[in-house]
């Protein structure tokens, strides 16, 4: 943490937090650089309040940092993902001993506009998986991750770091890591299974002896976050749907068709591995959104 502030006990401090979140938490990478850009933004503001530590911290200051954030033109979603970040922070050093109590804690955050996740239809999916081509191996690489990620529900970083041995396809089931270090079982449909029998007929060996990635690109090394990306733009525009989607919309895509065919959400939790329902919630505002949207446009005294 060498560099976020002139005081060697803030980055101590900071130092150790980062190692129990990489260590205990199983935080990945990217969750670790953001959680450090917010501590390096925190300890630039107590310095320049003449903190000499981090406990030096009171409530009022921090109100005055998420003040200054939303005045500074951060949306609301950062400003409440940098406070989440502090009362982390601070509950931490709760448990380590150097602060009483968590002046993060009583600070709220501001209220930011939910929005609905984007999703593609039935339909849409449908052009979507079919684009890739089917006499190529990088086509039939390529169908096969979009038929996985939709058939399984999976983030494109759960999807890139997926190896042969998590994939069974007798059982039609894929072992998933998702974040925290959280593993759960995700479903290889039918159209799934077929199009992951086809890449693997003719996937390039592997440049690894151990670990060897289930996705891979020309070169045999492990296919990346930014290469998923790159493909499914390429497919989006074959298949007419240009600025439509992200890797994470086949995600919402499956979560949405499961609750409209009338999935129980507790499954539909399990199978996102989402650890609060309330994250699994926003599903079936998307849902409830449509039905009401069906009910204007289709009964007769809606009007």
């Amino acid at each position: 943490m060498a560099g976020a502030t002139d005081s060697p006990v803030f980055s101590l401090a900071a130092e150790r937090f980062l190692e129990h979140l990489a260590a205990q938490r199983g935080a990945s990478p990217l969750t670790l650089k953001s959680y450090r850009e917010d501590l390096v933004q925190l300890g630039g503001f107590l310095d320049s309040a003449g903190c000499r530590t981090p406990a030096d911290a009171t409530t009022t200051l921090l109100r005055r940092y998420a003040g200054g954030l939303s005045a500074a033109g951060y949306a609301a979603s950062t400003v409440a993902r940098k406070l989440a970040s502090l009362r982390s922070f601070y509950a931490f050093g709760q448990r380590e001993g150097w602060v009483r109590t968590n002046p993060a804690r009583p600070v709220r955050s501001p209220r930011k506009a939910r929005k609905l996740p984007r999703f593609l239809s039935g339909e849409e999916i449908g052009r979507l998986l079919g684009a890739p081509e089917a006499n190529a191996p990088g086509g039939l690489r390529d169908r096969a991750i979009l038929e996985l990620m939709y058939s399984a529900g999976l983030r494109v970083r759960e999807l890139v770091t997926l190896d042969d041995g998590d994939l069974d396809l007798e059982d039609g089931t894929v072992r998933v890591r998702g974040k925290g270090r959280r593993e759960r079982l995700g479903i290889v449909g039918r159209h799934a299974r077929g199009a992951l029998e086809a890449w693997l007929a003719v996937r390039p060996p592997s440049t690894r002896s151990r670990g060897r990635p289930l996705f891979t690109n020309r070169f045999g090394g492990r296919l990346s976050v930014r290469g998923v990306a790159r493909l499914l733009e390429k497919h989006l525009k074959t298949a007419g749907l240009t600025g439509r989607a992200s890797p994470h919309t086949l995600r919402h895509s499956f979560a949405t068709h499961l609750l409209d065919a009338g999935a129980d959400i507790r499954s539909v939790q399990e199978l996102l591995g989402h650890k609060s329902l309330v994250t699994t919630q926003i599903y079936t505002h998307v849902t409830t959104s449509r039905l009401l949207d069906a009910f204007d446009s289709a009964h007769p005294r809606a009007r």
